[in-house]
């Protein structure tokens, strides 16, 4: 039989059938022989042992579409990165830092605010204008008040996608809604640092309808920028593209040179100074880093 494996837990693998049923397996000794680990989100071949107890064992791996690092997971559409409007407030260099992870391994990645019953308009057109010319979607919406929740299960539709972002942002509170039988733990946001705490503690994928799977994934606080050299670090802000045709230097990396075209862009207001700020910050860690 085939299934998707939806949860790893102590060496068992939770594989669900695709219709209705979900088996604990074990993987064959063969995964170790070949330095093979199945990942959440793995299509799998598998046998069943036991079809009362609902026991098998996962055979094979079939090919992964793509392989997430962080988190781990295989065979993601789409990336849901979920911030809040307020309580905590976004931190803009945390988003776009997760956005060039996405971007380094392919996966495509739409940009969620939830508690917008905490803000007003002006404040969701201010979020909006940071990425515009980007090309990223961004979607608006409350778990609270349940305003915009029918935009984010259109996305969803025939997908697998990953819900991703900080701990306190409403993840947990949004698979509940969208899966009542997930259950997902939810937790409040520490009031001295306007922090969520911590509240998902595995990978897990929950079985919405047909072909369509929700991840959740455990929240996080901090993400480095790996693998990448500082001058490419230009082609992972989609927005610089159409003004860097003005620079003066083909290799201008838009940092310290003159006759820049992002500066400028920047200076007029196409580009969002709070990206070419992170972009700034996060260049000159490759750049030391480099060094070292």
């Amino acid at each position: 039989m085939r299934g998707k494996i939806i949860k790893g837990v102590a060496g068992f693998y939770y594989v669900h059938d695709g219709v209705c049923r979900t088996y604990q397996c074990r993987a064959k000794g063969v995964f170790r022989n070949r330095n093979q680990k199945p990942l959440v989100g793995d299509n799998v071949e598998f046998e069943i042992l036991d079809e009362a107890a609902g026991e098998g064992n996962v055979v094979s791996l079939l090919p992964r579409k793509n392989a997430l690092i962080r988190p781990a997971a295989a065979n993601v559409d789409q990336i849901l990165l979920i911030f809040s409007m307020k309580a905590p407030a976004p931190n803009w260099n945390l988003l776009d830092r997760f956005l060039i992870s996405m971007e380094q391994q392919e996966i495509p990645t739409v940009l969620c605010f939830n508690k917008t019953d905490l803000a007003d308009q002006a404040q969701e057109e201010a979020y909006r204008a940071v990425y515009r010319n980007t090309g990223y979607t961004v979607c608006f919406f409350s778990v609270q008040n349940r305003r915009g929740l029918e935009k984010v299960d259109a996305l969803l539709e025939g997908k697998t996608t990953a819900l991703a972002g900080p701990s306190g942002v409403g993840k947990s509170s949004l698979m509940n809604l969208l899966q009542p039988g997930a259950d997902a733990e939810t937790g409040s946001v520490s009031r001295k640092i306007q922090r969520g705490r911590h509240t998902t503690r595995h990978t897990e994928i929950f079985y919405l309808r047909r072909d369509t799977f929700l991840l959740d994934t455990p929240g996080f606080t901090s993400l480095y920028v790996e693998g990448l050299d500082c001058r490419e670090l230009r082609d992972f802000f989609p927005e610089f593209q159409k003004p860097s045709e003005q620079c003066r230097f083909l290799d201008c990396v838009h940092v310290g040179e003159r006759d820049c075209g992002v500066k400028q862009a920047v200076k007029a207001g196409e580009i969002s100074p709070e990206r070419y700020a992170n972009y700034l910050q996060i260049y000159q860690e490759l750049r030391d880093k480099k060094k070292w």
